[in-house]
């Protein structure tokens, strides 16, 4: 193909929609209640966090340094998909132009992929403080923790170029292309494409191997560690303490890397419905629920939150 040839196809293709998958129309009103509900509670939730994490100088501390780092995350990440299925819920209109949809991918790909780093960088963070705790202040200093927490954003970023460059590469046969999803992401569209697609799927899993599987895998290692060490304290009250630090950041590396696999990895075109699901629950599930984890099992969350609302009741009566 000449090179001329090659711009046109290039500008076809970034004038192409793509249509989104659309939830049923008879519950629309319930639907776009029930998903302004979530993207509330998910918005509400993390920013308390965040926010009593900077105001409460008693957590400003490595491990609620990264706590407020993936509270942000977790707004950003659902920022990216929520308000568009919610629009698209409300007014029935389910086209994306093909631009908005690789920037979608790009930003819903680099902060998925900067959680899976940072879910590692937080595992890090409670190895030091409970296998080694007399040179956890020595070793988590401010510096490494911002150096840290940079580089989780970073390679999540820089991670989603690849998926972002290969995405706009696909060439589609429709002028308005339908995917079998409810934002755009990389399985949907590599599945509707027409040009092959083998180095796509390839890359794919490539790359959800090394930024999701490595990852992981640190951080099942690194629990090994830990609770050998934790199995190791004489007294119960020891256990339970060192246990009760580690176990909220256990359920939701559990939640985030089982939608993760159940999405990029599973049987995908094995169920249409169960696709959607697992897109769903990737997308929505884990950032909801991070806050609610944290403040329920938190005793220092709970507790400062419960100073604040206090505070906030008193002073409006």
């Amino acid at each position: 193909m000449s090179s001329s040839s090659g711009h046109e196809y290039e500008n076809q293709t970034m004038g192409k929609n793509i249509l989104l998958l659309n939830f049923s129309n008879d519950r629309f009103f319930i639907i776009t209640f029930l998903l302004s509900i979530i993207y509330s509670t998910t918005l509400i939730g993390n920013l308390c966090i965040f926010i009593i994490i900077r105001i409460e100088a008693h957590l400003h501390t490595p491990m609620y340094f990264f706590l407020s780092n993936l509270s942000v995350l977790d707004t950003c990440y659902s920022s990216t998909t929520l308000p568009t299925m919610i629009f698209n819920c409300a007014t029935g209109n389910k086209r994306i132009s093909f631009v908005k949809c690789i920037a979608q991918l790009y930003l819903f790909v680099s902060l998925g992929g900067s959680e899976c780093i940072l879910l590692a960088v937080m595992a890090y963070d409670r190895f030091v403080a409970i296998c080694n705790p007399l040179r956890y202040p020595v070793l988590m200093r401010r510096k490494l923790c911002a150096g840290l927490a940079a580089a989780s954003w970073l390679s999540g970023f820089l991670d989603s170029i690849l998926h972002t460059v290969m995405a706009s590469k696909l060439r589609f046969c429709q002028r308005d292309e339908s995917v079998n999803n409810f934002f755009c992401d990389v399985p949907p569209l590599v599945q509707v494409a027409c040009n092959p697609t083998k180095t796509s799927k390839i890359l794919l899993y490539v790359v959800s191997v090394f930024l999701g599987f490595s990852p992981f895998l640190y951080i099942v290692i690194t629990y090994v560690h830990i609770i050998s060490t934790i199995m190791k304290i004489k007294s119960s009250e020891g256990r339970s303490k060192a246990f009760s630090t580690c176990s909220s950041h256990l359920i939701v590396v559990t939640v985030f890397y089982s939608t993760a696999i159940f999405n990029y990895v599973g049987p995908r075109g094995y169920s249409i419905e169960m696709d959607n699901v697992a897109s769903l629950l990737y997308g929505i599930l884990t950032p909801v629920v991070n806050p609610i984890i944290y403040c329920l099992r938190n005793k220092e969350v709970k507790g400062a939150l419960r100073k604040h609302l206090r505070k906030l009741y008193f002073m409006t009566y």
